[in-house]
């Protein structure tokens, strides 16, 4: 009995008790002074559908409505039909639900990672998840979109891993960049191709409901959106700490264009060896959950699930060493509790808000990540593990 908590369906319980009483909370919540609710992003995503079937702009917002604007893909707009036929006491519940326990699927069905690795990596989200939770956010489901890719081309079921990769786009279109680990499977050529299947499946479904020249209208604005939004914030990223920290506004597009050089550098140089070797190959999954995040100028609290998720397989990978625990644990404390009510409220106003601390230690952990992956160049293995030769091995 004192393991129980190592047993998949207790963990499973607690996913899913963590997604319903979250959104109980919020549905209690009722309507805030403000005059929103405590679930916004969820009724964001629940009437785009109402206006996009409408042939209203689902992307301008609506009069008394939600109090941000929708900026997901026609597609997902469309995959929100059901939760129109649900009161939201049923609805959020289930929303939840579905970025929690999916998320939890894949951790179990994690790539090569023992057992008590996977249950490591499920506890060690799961504060973060709650975050995400409580905000009504599609955080979880993205962050479980990538992870199921990555479990696809493990498989070598290339076309199954497009279809998760285009799935994450059209819900969070920086997904498209899991096409990078993917350059260290074979077949990437079937991968190409399916993706460009499913980009287009997932591009012209909403013809099922509105006709070819509206649909072509709805992209357009969707793109003006997206450009207009590149335009404010920086969020918890690279950016937003080079401003607070160092007074820095370089070009979004500059540091993203740097921050994509190294990740895809990196994922090359460690391309002679992930075939054969799984270490770098689990790093190279890692960066790309991290890389999403931080050089994500958008950005925010409940975006960090995904970003944790990387953490959480860097640190498996890892040789435990004082440093590296200390990083993770840094990372854990910061991310995931600093925005909870056991964090002290001054420290989280003070320092932790200002200086975009949730941010640093996952920019830590990525460099460390990039910096390990290019050492695959000249990274002698030991062959009995399959393992990189360390200088203390």
């Amino acid at each position: 009995m004192q393991d129980f908590w190592k047993k998949t369906w207790f963990i499973g319980l607690v996913y899913a008790l963590a997604a319903v009483a979250g959104s109980v909370q919020r549905l209690a919540m009722g309507r805030l002074p403000n005059g929103y609710t405590a679930y916004e992003n969820y009724l964001i995503f629940k009437t785009s559908y109402l206006q996009l079937a409408s042939g209203a702009n689902p992307y301008a917002g609506i009069p008394g409505g939600p109090w941000d604007l929708f900026k997901y893909s026609p597609a997902f707009a469309l995959g929100m039909a059901p939760f129109t036929l649900l009161p939201d006491w049923l609805g959020v519940p289930i929303w939840n639900l579905l970025n929690a326990l999916p998320l939890l699927y894949a951790i179990l069905n994690l790539p090569i990672l023992t057992q008590p690795q996977r249950i490591f990596c499920a506890w060690f989200v799961l504060p973060e998840l709650v975050i995400s939770l409580q905000n009504s956010q599609s955080n979880g489901i993205t962050a479980a979109l990538l992870l199921f890719a990555w479990i696809a081309f493990e498989q070598d079921r290339p076309a199954k891993a497009a279809g998760w990769v285009a799935a994450s786009t059209f819900i969070k279109i920086f997904g498209i960049f899991a096409v990078l680990p993917g350059l260290l499977y074979a077949r990437w050529g079937r991968f190409s191709l399916g993706l460009i299947v499913w980009s287009v499946v997932l591009l012209l479904v909403p013809l099922v409901l509105v006709s070819p020249h509206h649909l072509l209208q709805v992209y357009r604005w969707w793109i003006e959106l997206l450009r207009a939004d590149q335009a404010v914030s920086v969020g918890l990223s690279v950016e937003g700490w080079l401003q607070t920290w160092f007074g820095w506004e370089p070009s979004k597009t500059l540091v993203m264009g740097a921050g994509f050089a190294v990740f895809g550098a990196s994922v090359l140089a460690a391309r002679r060896l992930a075939r054969t070797v799984p270490h770098y190959r689990v790093l190279a999954w890692a960066s790309l959950l991290l890389w999403v995040v931080i050089f994500n100028h958008k950005a925010e609290s409940p975006t960090y699930i995904i970003a944790m998720c990387g953490v959480a397989l860097w640190y498996c990978m890892s040789e435990k060493k004082t440093w590296e625990k200390g990083l993770c644990w840094t990372a854990f404390v910061l991310a995931s509790l600093s925005p909870t009510d056991i964090f002290p409220r001054y420290l989280r106003e003070v320092w932790v808000q200002p200086y975009v601390l949730k941010a640093v230690p996952c920019i830590i952990i990525w460099i460390v990540i990039s910096t390990q992956l290019f050492k695959g160049i000249n990274q002698p293995i030991n062959q009995s593990t399959n393992q990189p030769i360390t200088n203390n091995q």
